[in-house]
């Protein structure tokens, strides 16, 4: 298994535990976040663009799979607003790798993975091309006028999914 980090900033040397600032986890405990590899393409965007993300999990009904996905060999959708295209297109991120030894599984659906731990990256990655790495890892990216719709259907699905910065989405219609 591999963990990461996602950043746009280039130098990060040591990651420290931060207390979350989310009312839903504790707040009282820091932890280093990581992601794995199999959710890493949730945030293969800039750092707030809003963006709902799902993709095929063991209970996902084959309606579902009909419904929400348009090719059999892309399992995992992206979903951005077409306000961040560019920016999209213009963004670098780096990938900081953590040995996954420090990490214990926070939730298995998001992929999320924290450590109470100071962490020393293991590796960085720089990725250039957002979109040539999205459809490295087989998933497909549509651009909408609006999220809403979406991430309101999605939630209602057998689809493993996921709404990210969503406080910086268009104002719903």
């Amino acid at each position: 298994m591999r963990l990461f980090h996602v950043s746009e900033e280039s130098n990060i040397e040591v990651f420290h535990p931060r207390k979350p600032t989310r009312k839903d986890l504790d707040q009282t405990t820091a932890l280093v976040w990581a992601i794995n590899e199999k959710c890493l393409p949730n945030f293969l965007t800039p750092r707030n663009c809003p963006r709902v993300c799902y993709y095929v999990g063991p209970e996902t009904s084959d309606i579902d799979k009909q419904t929400y996905l348009t090719s059999k060999t892309s399992p995992h959708v992206v979903v951005i607003e077409n306000a961040w295209f560019q920016r999209m297109k213009n963004t670098q991120l780096y990938l900081y790798e953590f040995d996954p030894q420090y990490f214990t599984l926070q939730d298995e659906n998001a992929g999320y993975y924290t450590s109470e731990h100071t962490q020393i990256p293991i590796n960085q990655i720089i990725i250039e091309d957002l979109f040539s790495e999205l459809f490295k890892y087989e998933v497909e990216l549509r651009v909408v006028d609006n999220l809403w719709g979406i991430g309101e259907e999605i939630q209602k699905t057998t689809m493993n999914w996921s709404l990210c910065r969503m406080k910086f989405a268009q104002l719903k219609r």
